[in-house]
């Protein structure tokens, strides 16, 4: 965690390619985290608020997909609250927007938050404060108001997202230093060469060229399992092999479209993955960020990891906070 409004202009590239990649592609899902034990935690904070509040103002910080605006919508509904988002992607907000007409989506900086200071009386996180550093958390607690609550999800060192991120990172670059989608493009332009009357021989060389690299996809896989990366190193695996074996079945043009937009999208992938594992906090970092909420006047009501039942590493950092409510003056006659 640092004092910057992003931890990169590369990792706020990153994420905006990302996020276009993903409205492209229609998954809204994608990046979401959908673990039971962070479920319950964000259902239980929104049914406790929708118990304290009539229509209360609620600002999502770093929205992404949406995933805690869906949770919100469904304690408060559609009319029951007053719900505003801010992303840095404007292709996050645009999504948002579509999804959801009711809500005010914003592309802004979470550390220079376009709103006035106390305004909302509920503010939720996950996995965004952290990116924009120090300043974004005094900007939660600015925007706080009296007798209002928030609630903090944020990236940890050591936890099993974290971990998760860096097999991610590590497949995914091993894959392109492999060279597999430049090999296998080179493979199936000569395959289609030959099968249109060319010699057979560039198109042996290139197989020959490309089976180094599909062992190496194969380790990694039995290093990290099939689905590491999203499945992206099976998919590119099975796709490939596939192809391969019913060739003519299909268009030489689609065929090295596919190859060509998965090179592009593992560039895209592996900084999201670089952006997640630099952004997790260590003890310190977290401590700092419950002092600075303290600092401005908030009681922190939970601090510490976030555990499943059963589980032996957390699954991020929560804090969650409020601000005493304004006590009523007394008027003496």
């Amino acid at each position: 965690m640092n004092d910057s409004t992003f931890e990169s202009p590369e990792a706020a590239i990153a994420w905006e390619n990302y996020w276009s990649g993903v409205i492209e592609a229609g998954a809204y899902s994608a990046g979401g985290v959908s673990h039971p034990a962070i479920q319950s935690f964000w259902k239980q904070f929104f049914f406790e608020a929708a118990q304290a509040y009539n229509t209360p103002a609620i600002l999502d910080i770093a929205s992404g997909d949406g995933a805690l605006i869906d949770l919100a919508l469904l304690a408060f509904g559609v009319e029951g609250a007053e719900i505003s988002s801010i992303d840095l992607s404007e292709a996050a907000v645009e999504s948002i927007r579509e999804r959801f007409p009711t809500v005010q989506g914003q592309a802004a900086d979470a550390g220079d938050v376009p709103h006035e200071s106390g305004h909302f009386d509920v503010i939720s996180s996950q996995f965004g404060v952290e990116y924009a550093g120090e300043k974004a958390v005094s900007e939660a607690a600015r925007l706080l108001a009296p007798g209002g609550r928030l609630a903090l999800l944020m990236h940890k060192q050591g936890s099993c997202i974290h971990y998760e991120c860096a097999a991610n990172l590590d497949a995914i670059q091993r894959v392109q230093t492999s060279g597999f989608i430049s090999k296998a493009l080179d493979m199936f332009r000569a395959a289609y060469a030959a099968l249109g009357g060319a010699e057979r021989q560039p198109y042996d060389d290139a197989a020959a060229s490309l089976a180094p690299a599909v062992q190496e996809l194969e380790g990694i896989m039995r290093e990290y399992g099939k689905n590491v990366a999203g499945d992206t190193v099976l998919s590119l695996y099975g796709g490939v092999a596939d192809i391969h074996e019913r060739l003519q079945a299909f268009d030489p043009e689609e065929v090295l479209g596919w190859l060509q937009r998965l090179d592009s999208e593992m560039d895209t992938f592996a900084g999201r993955m670089k952006s997640m594992i630099e952004s997790a906090m260590d003890q310190e970092a977290f401590e700092k960020a419950c002092g600075i909420l303290r600092g401005a006047g908030c009681e922190v009501d939970q601090a510490g990891p976030l555990l499943a039942p059963g589980e032996d590493l957390p699954y991020a950092w929560v804090i969650t906070a409020s601000r005493p409510a304004m006590k009523e003056q007394q008027v003496t006659l």
